[in-house]
């Protein structure tokens, strides 16, 4: 709310910011695996990429697809691909949230319905990926910010923007 004074101008008072929610607890001995995905055009060709480091890593090409499908498709990849215990690091918190907030929770209780009782999106990649995080229970999802000069962010960005480029 605004304070006045006589003399003066009203003013705004700093309004206190919102707590961020936790994140979500990493299980011992935890990898990181950094996911991005890339889309030209929302829809158009896109690509994902996953990347443990320079070496450990994979990328993949969908012709037709969404940015959001291709964040999905990178996290869904990396957990199928490696063993043990993960902490996948996103910049989407679309990915992220449906973890750390268990979004994926409501939907199983609902039918894959979302909270505005519509079909969740993107069902046939949530579907696989949240079947495998709850079997392996092991996995752990974490939010870095993206084209913030993080190298492994950066460096699964370039991966899944290659896919694309270099295939359509």
């Amino acid at each position: 709310m605004p304070s006045y004074s006589r003399t003066s101008r009203p003013t705004r008072t700093t309004r206190a910011k919102r707590p961020s929610k936790p994140p979500m607890p990493v299980p011992e001995g935890a990898r990181e695996v950094f996911t991005d995905g890339a889309c030209a055009g929302n829809p158009g060709p896109g690509g994902w990429a996953w990347a443990v480091d320079q070496q450990l890593c994979a990328s993949g090409f969908e012709p037709a697809t969404t940015n959001q499908r291709m964040e999905v498709t990178a996290a869904l990849e990396a957990v199928r691909a490696l063993d043990g215990p993960l902490l996948v690091v996103s910049d989407s918190t679309y990915v992220v949230n449906c973890f750390r907030d268990r979004w994926w929770q409501g939907w199983l209780e609902r039918g894959w319905v979302n909270s505005a009782r519509k079909p969740v999106a993107n069902r046939d990649l949530w579907e696989p990926l949240v079947e495998l995080v709850r079997e392996r229970d092991d996995v752990a999802f974490g939010w870095v910010k993206g084209h913030s000069g993080h190298p492994m962010n950066d460096l699964v960005d370039a991966m899944a923007v290659a896919e694309y480029r270099e295939r359509r």
